[in-house]
């Protein structure tokens, strides 16, 4: 790992790694300043998915550990990229917010999806880095404000399909995976990207009692899917900084393919020259795919592909292949 200094954002606007000794440093002096007490209330907790709470205006009380940097806040709302559209309505934000799939936040007796957001409170999101490794140019730690403000951000309309069948419509904000992988120079021996998930038992519930799963969350794409144009980084929803259920403060977005593969929280970026074992795919092969395209006429071992019910309409409707994304992603296919 290069031992280089990142100067602030205000003195310095090049990026490079941050050296290991002041990442260090500065995560002990968090942890030290009690970051991690239980008296910090994340607004996440006050998020409900329940329908008859509509009725009454949601306050999202925004604690700092919701931004990374000082004047993050500044690129929210992001200027929206019109390529990238969709056919319906966008999901309540109500809905996208208290409906996930994190299971790293499931707490005891409390496997509900809908319960996640309530467990989420002293997940530290401050200070967050991205450790670069393998076949790569550029290898190093690397701190997430310093890449939003290299590579701004933008708010793109994409669709999102759970592989079990609920879908939702939702404004992601972030930039292309392009962009970072053209950062990171990847050798010419790589053909895979791997990424994995915070490991944190002391600040994710899940982590600490389901112990027959094998932490940390790992997911990765083939080096051409995720330079494909649709494949996005988010670091944002519905015009503001991710919510911790919803992989704040990073996170994968490929919607042409099941929602277990959008990776949350991400920590660490690794370009091998083979397909590596993921999370999923490595423990319940049968059912999860190492690919895991949407596809209607390929079942789950345990129910239909073929429709999908909308989080916030209850509508069924049939499923696109792809997720609709065909037209960007099928030639990765043939």
């Amino acid at each position: 790992m290069a031992n280089i200094h990142i100067p602030k954002a205000w003195e310095n606007k090049s990026l490079k790694p941050t050296g290991e000794e002041t990442y260090l440093n500065r995560r002990r002096l968090i942890k030290d300043l009690g970051i991690l007490s239980a008296g910090l209330l994340s607004g996440s907790a006050l998020l409900s998915c329940e329908k008859e709470e509509r009725q009454n205006p949601v306050t999202v009380i925004r604690e700092p550990n919701d931004f990374i940097f000082d004047g993050m806040e500044t690129f929210y709302p992001a200027t929206r990229n019109s390529d990238f559209s969709i056919d319906r309505p966008l999901s309540e934000e109500i809905d996208a917010t208290g409906y996930n799939n994190f299971y790293e936040f499931n707490a005891p007796g409390d496997p509900d999806i809908k319960a996640i957001h309530q467990y989420v409170d002293f997940f530290d999101t401050r200070d967050w880095t991205i450790e670069v490794s393998g076949l790569t140019e550029m290898p190093g730690t690397y701190h997430l404000g310093d890449l939003i403000q290299q590579f701004g951000v933008e708010e793109r309309l994409y669709r999102h399909r759970c592989v079990e069948t609920w879908a939702m419509a939702v404004p992601w904000t972030g930039f292309p995976m392009s962009t970072l992988i053209d950062f990171l120079q990847p050798k010419e021996t790589a053909t895979h990207i791997l990424m994995k998930t915070a490991n944190r038992p002391e600040e994710m519930p899940g982590i600490s009692y389901q112990t027959w799963w094998p932490w940390p969350y790992t997911e990765a794409l083939e080096l051409g899917e995720a330079r494909n144009e649709v494949t996005f980084i988010a670091t944002g929803l519905y015009g503001k900084p991710l919510l911790k259920q919803n992989g704040a403060p990073i996170r994968l977005v490929v919607p042409w393919k099941y929602g277990f593969k959008s990776i949350k929280s991400i920590v660490s970026i690794e370009f091998v020259n083979s397909q590596p074992a993921t999370f999923w795919n490595a423990t319940v092969p049968q059912e999860y795919g190492f690919v895991a395209n949407v596809d209607p006429g390929v079942p789950h071992p345990r129910w239909s592909q073929a429709s999908e019910t909308d989080i916030s309409t209850g509508e069924r409707r049939n499923t696109l292949k792809y997720n609709g994304y065909g037209e960007q992603v099928a030639h990765l296919y043939e």
